[in-house]
């Protein structure tokens, strides 16, 4: 299927798109962390790579990452469709994270990315988490 646009329409409407994140993954978080009495954690941090979650007293950077959008591997399929341009989407992605995470660190803070599907298994999410602070 082709695009009834320009490119360069399709990307000014493209980059006047904004959104919140991914609010139902991080609202489990969030009651994750709650349920285990973790606190210290801020939201909308101005940090390179805008963090998920901050704990600023320990500089840890929290990342809910979703499985499609940042390539994960053991979960992510490649659409049929546009495939050229999925590919270097989401490899796109997936190398501003690893930016992000190396100038993070540099910075001094320590960096968790948390894939939405590991969501499920709490224990080893909350133990990873812990370990961090």
């Amino acid at each position: 299927m082709t695009d009834c646009f320009k490119p360069e329409q399709r990307s000014r409407i493209m980059a006047r798109i904004r959104s919140n994140g991914n609010y139902t993954t991080e609202l489990r978080f969030i009651s994750l962390m709650r349920q285990y009495k973790i606190s210290g954690w801020r939201r909308r941090s101005s940090l390179m790579g805008r963090p998920d979650f901050v704990f600023t007293r320990c500089k840890v950077a929290v990342f809910i990452d979703g499985d499609f959008w940042h390539g994960n591997p053991k979960k992510f399929r490649l659409p049929k469709s546009n495939c050229e341009y999925w590919r270097q989407k989401i490899d796109g992605n997936r190398q501003r994270d690893r930016d992000v995470n190396k100038a993070l660190k540099q910075q001094g803070w320590r960096v968790l990315r948390i894939w939405e599907s590991s969501l499920k298994d709490e224990e080893a999410v909350i133990a990873k988490l812990q370990m961090l602070l």
